[in-house]
């Protein structure tokens, strides 16, 4: 009799809750829709809740099933689940009982308007779910069935550790021997051998394939551990279906992008097949088999790098539309992310590169001139795209950027050497007291001694000031070897010295702090003092 009206006030309360269900539904018709919430049991899906009762939300309705739930005492395992229908106005629903325990209603509202499927068949599929929660519920409780899921988690833990410590021993044995005999073929060729590169290769695969392998050996001890006991069974299967469905993605994303991939190779190797030819094209411009009124021979080079680049740049941009998965916002993100900083940090490179091409398509400097760039002597090694390397006569090398090159004077001494030389000059300061035509012979005489100075076109001397105290005189000459600047000057200085020493004249330039007692002049009977002649002071002058 007890259970009786138990039963009955139960029902009385289910229905109530129908009618404040049905009621808070037509007083927020315009109420936006909640979220659905799934109600979980020893990790098993048992209902989808998407209806709102009375204030109760779908998560506030799986919030107090669970508390229900919890609540239930350890006797409650043997009573049966049971259903009681009601119906409210237009809304019917169902209560969900262990026994005459309350645990959950299910209503219209959470029936899936996209699943062809009405209450009844709800109710049956979350009656089906409950029974095996049910089942499940006791099995946990069986203290054999228990005892056998610890037996088949240890036994398979233990041979989980067996297999990972064979796996790696053995595969670290055979790496090991694959890198011996890679060392072993590095150490005999002095160049890269295809069968070095085959075992750096077979290294890599089998690097890959250990952790492959331990990968798969710690999934199959997950799985296997989590299916010996009830509660955990779910969740292997899960693990199951989750690697399943991952392997099935990625096959089906293999094979819609085959078409994709055959574009984007297609593209490439147009644009691979359209680079051979421009390198034809250039090569032939290079070699002088061919000639453009607009293309020099010295500026075909960066001209060829420039072209091929602009021809790779428009092919990637061609195929990346191509590329499985280049319209996610992945990559979406990647490509602003990377334009941004292109765009922030290229500040400075750009103005390099733009500097580089004035100074290759100026044609000022080529590897291998002797050249003055702000105060730098030295030859130039390398004329890259960002900066320009000198090395100087102290054997160091100078790096020098292309925007100080082209805002800097640039001396060079190789460029128009050709077959005359290039000149090398130098001055000295004679008092007035010396004849200038035995100052012109010995002069040109030191420069015939020094070696590194052409004999053709002679040496030459000018007058370059009349100063106070002294004549400035500066000579000229050419030499074979721009390169050679720094030490053939230094020789020509000696050689002026010791020809100035040899006939007595005094290189050290006088300066009068008084009137002298006599004229400083020469007297027309030396002024042609040795090495001077008549002669040669004609051809001086001619």
């Amino acid at each position: 009799m007890r259970r009786t009206s138990l039963k009955w006030v139960t029902v009385f309360a289910a229905w109530v809750m129908a009618a404040i269900a049905a009621w808070g539904a037509v007083g927020n018709d315009a109420a936006p829709q909640d979220d659905p919430a799934t109600l979980r049991i020893l990790n098993r899906d048992i209902v989808t809740m998407r209806a709102r009762i009375a204030s109760l939300t779908p998560q506030a309705r799986v919030r107090r099933a669970r508390e229900r739930l919890q609540a239930l005492p350890d006797e409650a395992i043997a009573l049966p689940i049971n259903t009681v229908q009601f119906q409210s106005g237009e809304t019917r629903g169902v209560q969900f009982l262990l026994g005459d325990l309350p645990l959950f209603s299910v209503v219209e509202g959470d029936v899936d308007p996209e699943a062809k499927q009405d209450l009844h068949a709800l109710v049956e599929q979350t009656r089906e779910h409950m029974e095996v929660v049910h089942a499940a519920w006791g099995q946990m409780r069986s203290r054999p069935l228990l005892l056998h899921g610890v037996a088949r988690a240890l036994g398979a833990t233990l041979l989980f550790c067996i297999l990972t410590w064979v796996t790696h021993r053995g595969m670290t044995r055979i790496v090991g021997l694959m890198e011996k005999r890679r060392d072993v073929l590095a150490a005999r060729f002095s160049y890269v051998d295809w069968r070095e590169f085959l075992a750096r290769v077979v290294v890599g695969m089998l690097q890959v394939l250990q952790w492959l392998v331990l990968l798969a050996l710690v999934y199959s001890w997950a799985h296997f551990v989590l299916a010996s006991f009830v509660a955990t069974a779910p969740i292997a299967n899960d693990l199951g279906d989750w690697l399943v469905l991952k392997l099935s993605w990625l096959a089906e994303g293999a094979l819609d992008s085959l078409p994709g991939l055959a574009t984007v190779l297609i593209v490439l190797a147009l644009t691979r097949a359209i680079v051979d030819l421009l390198g034809y094209l250039f090569d032939a411009l290079q070699q002088g088999r061919l000639r453009l009124p607009l293309l020099h021979p010295d500026t075909v080079s960066a001209t060829r790098r420039i072209f091929t680049a602009f021809a790779w740049c428009v092919g990637i941009a061609v195929a990346y539309p191509f590329l499985p998965g280049a319209s996610s916002d992945v990559f979406k993100g990647l490509s602003v992310l990377f334009g941004v900083m292109v765009t922030l940090g290229s500040t400075g490179l750009v103005t390099q590169l733009m500097s580089g091409l004035v100074v290759v398509y100026s044609r000022s400097l080529h590897k291998g001139d002797f050249v003055d760039i702000n105060g730098v002597q030295g030859v130039v090694t390398e004329v890259a795209a960002l900066a320009t390397k000198i090395t100087n006569v102290r054997n160091d090398e100078i790096t020098i950027p292309n925007s100080v090159v082209i805002a800097s004077p640039i001396h060079n001494y190789s460029k128009l050497s050709g077959t005359h030389g290039t000149l090398l000059s130098t001055k000295v300061t004679i008092g007035y007291d010396a004849p200038w035509r035995q100052v012109h012979a010995l002069l040109i005489e030191a420069a015939c001694k020094t070696n590194g100075v052409r004999a053709t076109p002679a040496p030459y001397v000018y007058q370059r000031a009349l100063s106070d105290f002294y004549v400035e005189y500066e000579l000229f000459a050419s030499i074979e070897k721009p390169a050679d600047r720094i030490p053939v000057l230094s020789a020509l200085h000696a050689s002026i010295q010791d020809a100035f020493n040899e006939h007595g004249v005094q290189i050290m330039s006088p300066h009068f702090l008084g009137q002298p007692e006599h004229s400083v002049v020469v007297p027309k009977g030396q002024w042609y003092a040795s090495p001077a002649s008549p002669v040669s002071s004609v051809a001086s002058r001619n």
